[in-house]
């Protein structure tokens, strides 16, 4: 059969039966269901049967509690068991990602003039346009011109100022 095209009606035919089909086996799965429920409830439920005396009844209620106290003490300890491996499975989370180290975002260059700056700190409060350059201070700047010195003796700069001792004595006596 070389790619043949199944007629509507063949189609509509197929989908029916199939639809059949799986509603019978969706009726079996619910008698299934309930008959495993009964026979679980008749196996773990024995039909409550009340004592007619006071001493019966208070044996019953010990029996009741002793069970509630077993089933709680198996909850607790379930629960401590689930507890301990959320504390464990958050501490090797914490490890691994110490052993990653963080990685810094990479920041992407933003220029904001300050008129966008104040807008988007202070929002629809902002109405006043700011010049900052024009608040700046103006600085100019000195320019200290040093007197050339002249080629001259350079003996007559030598004086006896901070720790110059007795070197000043030195070319005194060169001098001679």
């Amino acid at each position: 059969m070389s790619e043949k095209k199944m007629t509507s009606s063949r189609k509509h035919h197929l989908k029916s039966l199939m639809l059949s089909i799986a509603e019978k086996r969706m009726e079996q799965e619910a008698a299934d269901l309930i008959t495993a429920k009964a026979a679980y409830m008749n196996e773990h439920c024995p039909e409550l049967s009340l004592p007619s005396g006071v001493e019966e009844l208070q044996k019953l209620c010990k029996e009741l509690h002793a069970k509630i106290d077993k089933a709680d003490e198996e909850r607790y300890d379930a629960a401590g068991k689930v507890t301990k491996g959320t504390k464990e499975v958050d501490e090797l989370k914490f490890k691994v990602v110490e052993m990653k180290g963080m990685k810094k975002p990479a920041l992407k260059k933003v220029r904001l003039s300050a008129d966008q700056m104040l807008h988007a700190l202070l929002g629809s409060k902002h109405k006043v346009s700011m010049d900052m350059r024009s608040n700046l201070k103006q600085v100019k700047k000195e320019v200290k011109e040093e007197p050339a010195v002249a080629a001259g003796d350079w003996r007559k700069n030598v004086e006896d100022k901070e720790g110059m001792g007795g070197r000043k004595k030195m070319f005194e006596g060169a001098e001679v």
